[in-house]
């Protein structure tokens, strides 16, 4: 079996696969405080809710855009599953021509997206991940990534808000009856929601106009389907997209992993 670990700014996404199944998934807080161990257990113990456990791990792969919890993980894979983890980093085959200035400043997690989205849709793609950060990446139809577009994330700009106006409350992020707010509250969620909706489908737009196609809109990440409900451009959400270009980059890159004696 093979263990994915996607670590963002905000939570490390675990996942489960054997072969092509994604059998468990799981959500943990980022922690740089964190030890290996405190980590070790968080999982083992997950694991095992779903009658797994690291003895059946022969496999694992890392994207990491917190630096500092890298070498945890590459530390908790050694020690407690007794094998190399492979790494999202510059170097990794991909199969997909990066197109950046300087493809070794672009996100693992970005990166991991356009290949799970491309090896899935085989299309042109713009694929927006409702993270930390609000990333929107361009695939062309041959493959390849272009580059893209990152703005604040909704929960960031929410945070924004509550820290600099005082008198604002701490709001649940839900859709109101309507875009007039008639209540602090309703005001709030309409101005995130509509706001970001906004923000989603004016940028699409604008690539669409500048690359001349129409390609496909997916959106993940956690708030994605709330977003995809009021926006007029995502065409689809895909949960586990990332976990899945995770396994995907695993497929690619497996013959380099070194396994350890435990």
């Amino acid at each position: 079996m093979l263990l994915v670990i996607d670590i963002g700014n905000t939570n490390v996404v675990c996942g489960v696969y054997k072969g092509e199944r994604l059998l468990n998934h799981f959500r943990l807080g980022t922690e740089i405080e964190k030890t290996v161990d405190e980590y070790a257990v968080l999982i083992k113990s997950l694991l095992g809710v779903h009658g797994l456990n690291f003895m059946q791990i022969d496999g694992a792969i890392i994207s990491c855009v917190v630096p500092p919890l890298l070498m945890t993980f590459e530390s908790l894979c050694r020690k407690y599953i007794g094998i190399e983890p492979i790494i999202v980093e510059p170097g990794i085959k991909t199969g997909m021509p990066i197109l950046y200035d300087n493809p070794a400043e672009l996100g693992a997690d970005r990166i991991v997206n356009a290949v799970a989205g491309y090896e899935k849709y085989r299309r042109a793609l713009i694929i927006i991940d409702f993270g930390t950060a609000t990333t929107f990446d361009y695939v062309s139809s041959k493959g390849e990534f272009l580059g893209g577009v990152i703005a604040p994330g909704i929960m960031v700009s929410l945070e924004a808000l509550y820290g600099r106006a005082s008198k604002l409350p701490r709001i649940e992020l839900a859709r109101p009856k309507s875009v007039i707010g008639k209540n602090t509250i309703h005001a709030m969620q309409s101005g995130i929601l509509y706001g970001y909706s906004s923000l989603v489908d004016g940028i699409v737009r604008k690539i669409k106009e500048e690359v001349k196609a129409e390609p496909y809109v997916v959106a993940t990440g956690g708030l994605a389907r709330l977003i995809q409900n009021v926006s007029e451009t995502i065409e689809e959400v895909d949960e586990f997209l990332t976990l899945n270009g995770l396994r995907v980059l695993y497929e690619k890159n497996k013959d380099i992993q070194k396994k350890r004696k435990v």
